[in-house]
């Protein structure tokens, strides 16, 4: 079985460095162009994909629906538990708003944000369930940033821990119990084509 774990395409949020977490946010144009240049890859690719799964947030559900299009692929009931962590009071605000109201260290605050250990719980959940219903498919997940590093902490604990691009794929193969990592946080299908 393999799992392909894909954060969804660029929104204007993003692109201004303000926190998204469950505010739902739409796809740019970018990020829509983003998702195109990603099924265009997929479909030279040599693995086939059986379903795509999104979040239930519309950043993710487009970038989703215009993937498994392209691919020709059922599109499953979304799922709240891949949803994008709830970052509370911040939700909507840059860096520097931030810090600027809370300090360099917001992050530790009480400002209704789910902890890692919430989010790693769900993102584990999740995993076990769809490994355990599509043992024998190989499924894309289209997630979010700060949802998809908190599993692969779970995962690889300090293994892994560059920023998550846009649009980036990362595919895991299930060998039993484990979860091997074939291809981690790749952009090569947006890189090609800024050149």
């Amino acid at each position: 079985m393999l799992i392909g774990l894909i954060r969804h395409g660029l929104t204007d949020w993003n692109a201004e460095g303000r926190i998204q977490g469950q505010s739902d946010i739409p796809l740019n144009d970018e990020g829509r162009k983003q998702a195109e240049m990603l099924g265009d890859r997929l479909l030279q690719e040599t693995y086939r994909w059986d379903y795509c799964i999104t979040s239930s947030l519309s950043r993710a559900a487009e970038t989703g629906r215009i993937i498994a299009a392209k691919l020709g692929i059922p599109l499953l009931e979304p799922d709240e538990r891949i949803r994008e962590r709830a970052y509370g009071q911040v939700e909507g605000m840059t860096a520097a708003q931030r810090e600027e109201k809370w300090g360099k260290d917001w992050n530790l605050l009480p400002l209704g944000q789910e902890s890692d250990k919430q989010l790693q719980a769900r993102a584990l959940a999740f995993m076990e369930e769809i490994s355990a219903l599509y043992p024998d498919k190989n499924i894309l997940v289209i997630s979010h940033g700060g949802f998809l590093a908190q599993l692969y902490i779970a995962l690889y604990k300090d293994k892994y821990s560059e920023r998550l691009g846009n649009l980036s794929l990362t595919i895991l193969e299930k060998n039993e119990k484990e979860w091997n990592p074939l291809l981690y946080n790749c952009t090569r299908h947006i890189l090609q084509q800024q050149h």
